[in-house]
């Protein structure tokens, strides 16, 4: 696999859990945890951004729920 380079989401502390980002084109985002750094989400920016616009409707909310 290919290195590539990983950017830290700003809105992760400096301890464990932090979310990191990888744009190696224009079509791929790759996403992993510090926790588990070789496990690797792999989408394209369109999905992504429809991911995140729900997240923030509270269309996801439910899959919290106990």
């Amino acid at each position: 696999m290919r290195t590539h380079q990983w950017r830290k989401s700003s809105y992760s502390s400096q301890g464990a859990n932090c979310l990191y980002v990888s744009a190696p084109d224009n079509a791929t985002i790759r996403l992993r945890e510090s926790d588990k750094p070789n496990t690797i989400l792999t989408t394209t920016p369109t999905a992504l951004a429809a991911l995140i616009h729900s997240a923030k409707a509270g269309r996801l909310d439910h899959l919290g729920a106990a």
